[in-house]
């Protein structure tokens, strides 16, 4: 049977019962007697100490631990924790032909956030391609085209503002404590490298900072190949881009057995509009249905996949908040190809 942590109203019981037991006292023990006060202030003490133990307890299974034991005993199968990523992108900038701009100059967001030129550029016809890269690492660093930077210090012959045309590798933050703990259990379960199997895929994909969603599919592109698709559901855009699809590819390339030819492909985005009356319709309740339907795509949803009717209406009706609903579509169950990989899309309410 396993051990029940008592509660301090049952310690102080029992520390005062041996109180009087051992003292052989007769009659109540009042409010302001030695006995009452001891018995408290022991009780108090004790149900510390027992917490104390109780967490020490959940410290040395790594689904119950916090994150610093967690981090230490996942370092003993030599893992750790994804380190965050840089953002990269390019800008342009106008300005006197001839002029350059060094390497190491900052550009600074509106809000503050810093890049900086990676390379010198000299301004030709009046223009220049910068290459910039975040200074501080993390999903906070990405931009997106058509973000305007302006130069922390004047550039002579170019203009102060430079204009962001093309992000070519979005930044990562550090690898959050639950995504570690799923990959460190999924490590322990399949203790080592099995020769290539579908677990030693997965775990090595999912050791590339950003990757969160891995498929396999062996001989997906005839015998002796192993198809690989992911996603990175934490950046801006779920779906890989060139870059980061040559990323996995490279790292599971240097990791994957000599016999095996592995192809690593970015899912093409599907979406599943879904329409719908709800009771009560508050925006609490419409908000709700949004993150059920998204939680489920997240949970159930493959390349290829088929999208049930009945998942989508269990969806919105465990919403929180929600009492009735009718659904007028989906009308029946959603299929998609075998590189179509569904999300969320338009949500509407009638």
């Amino acid at each position: 049977m396993a051990f029940v942590r008592p509660t301090l109203a049952q310690l102080i019981t029992r520390i005062q019962a041996d109180f009087v037991s051992r003292l052989a006292l007769v009659g109540a023990v009042l409010r302001r007697s030695i006995v009452y006060v001891l018995a408290r202030v022991l009780a108090g003490a004790a149900h510390l100490l027992h917490g104390h133990l109780e967490y020490l307890g959940k410290q040395l299974f790594p689904d119950l631990s916090d994150e610093d034991y967690l981090v230490r005993q996942a370092s003993v199968f030599n893992l750790t924790k994804n380190a965050p990523s840089f953002a990269f992108a390019t800008a342009l900038v106008t300005g006197t032909t001839g002029a350059v701009v060094l390497a190491k100059t900052l550009l600074r967001r509106a809000d503050g956030a810093e890049y900086t030129v990676t390379a010198d550029a000299t301004l030709t016809a009046g223009s220049a391609t910068l290459q910039i890269k975040a200074v501080l690492a993390g999903a906070s660093g990405t931009v997106t085209p058509g973000v305007s930077l302006a130069f922390e210090s004047p550039v002579t012959g170019v203009s102060s503002a430079s204009v962001v045309d093309a992000s070519t590798a979005d930044g990562v933050d550090r690898e959050g404590t639950e995504p570690f703990r799923v990959r460190f259990l999924e490590f322990l379960a399949a203790r080592g490298d099995h020769g290539g199997n579908v677990a030693d895929y997965e775990r090595w994909s999912k050791g590339v900072a950003g990757v969160t969603r891995v498929w396999v599919y062996p001989s997906g592109l005839g015998p002796g190949t192993v198809l690989i698709r992911f996603v990175r559901d934490m950046d801006p855009s779920p779906i890989p881009d060139v870059g980061e699809v040559a990323a996995l590819q490279s790292v599971l390339d240097a990791l994957k057995p000599a016999h095996a030819s592995v192809t690593v492909f970015a899912p093409t985005a599907a979406f599943l509009d879904v329409t719908c009356h709800l009771t009560p319709s508050t925006p609490e309740t419409r908000a709700a249905v949004r993150a059920e339907l998204a939680a489920m795509l997240a949970r159930r949803a493959l390349p290829g996949s088929t999208i049930l009717l009945s998942w989508v209406q269990t969806a919105i009706g465990v919403a929180a908040g929600v009492d009735s609903f009718t659904l007028a579509s989906p009308v029946a169950d959603t299929l998609y190809s075998a590189n179509q990989l569904p999300f969320l899309g338009m949500v509407t309410f009638t």
